[in-house]
């Protein structure tokens, strides 16, 4: 019961929200602005007689890839930076830095040294991951207690040990935070990018669609998108279930 009624709390404002675009739209005549009837009825016709395998396929390759990227880089750089006081000093300028430089801009540069392949893809989307990734791994690494270091030491665990029991296991709600931010961004920039230079793609297929005037089918990629969105963020939050049970587990108790 409690699971049905989570899931119809879910879902009562986007059933709404369609239902008002469908409403509103009915009927319209602007070129711009078509039915919501037709947009759907372009899908498909436009995404699933081939278009999975030739463009959503490439771009969610792009976002996996990057987005793994990140991950690592983030979570490594991030634990090691958090725990060491001086480290923390010297790189925080540069980060600051670094994370204020919006990763299209950098997209002519990266074009430069890794060319127009999906390489240059794959950079920009770990370059605009990364930092949500590797500032929340620094905040949870140095929120561990120094007494449960020092209890941990006492207790002769080893470094591999107090690694994954007490350092990645502490952190892991920061860590979780971080990724499920990094992860709109990704899907953000994988469109980006694929609207700058390439010959496939979610990004490419909607530009193209938009100078060919052809907006139903526009439209319909972009709820696309959407759609994409939604089942990425269930699967994190699946994922976060299992990785964060026992932290859950821990708050329903408080």
């Amino acid at each position: 019961m409690r699971f049905i009624r989570s899931i119809a709390t879910a879902t009562v404002l986007p059933v709404l929200l369609v239902a008002a675009w469908w409403f509103t739209s009915l009927g319209s005549d602007d070129f711009f602005w078509p039915p919501l009837r037709d947009i759907l009825t372009e899908v498909p016709s436009t995404w699933f007689e081939g278009r999975l395998g030739a463009d959503v396929a490439p771009s969610l390759l792009r976002l996996s890839a990057g987005y793994s990227l990140a991950l690592a880089i983030g979570i490594s750089a991030g634990l090691a930076i958090g725990l060491s006081a001086p480290l923390r000093q010297y790189c925080e300028p540069v980060f600051e830095f670094l994370r204020s430089i919006p990763p299209p801009v950098l997209v002519p540069i990266i074009m430069l040294f890794a060319g127009i392949g999906d390489s240059m893809k794959i950079v920009v989307i770990a370059f605009g991951c990364v930092w949500p990734i590797l500032l929340n791994s620094v905040e949870g690494a140095r929120s561990i207690d120094e007494v449960l270091h020092d209890t941990a030491r006492v207790y002769g665990l080893g470094p591999a040990a107090r690694f994954r029991h007490l350092l990645l296991r502490g952190a892991s709600p920061h860590i979780v935070t971080g990724a499920r931010q990094a992860l709109s961004i990704a899907i953000i920039l994988v469109v980006i990018s694929e609207m700058f230079a390439a010959s496939n793609g979610l990004g490419f297929t909607i530009v193209q669609f938009q100078r060919s005037f052809a907006i139903p089918q526009m439209w319909s990629g972009i709820l696309l998108l959407g759609a994409i969105g939604v089942i990425l963020a269930l699967v994190f939050k699946l994922v976060e279930n299992r990785v964060l049970a026992w932290y859950f587990g821990l708050r329903r108790k408080q």
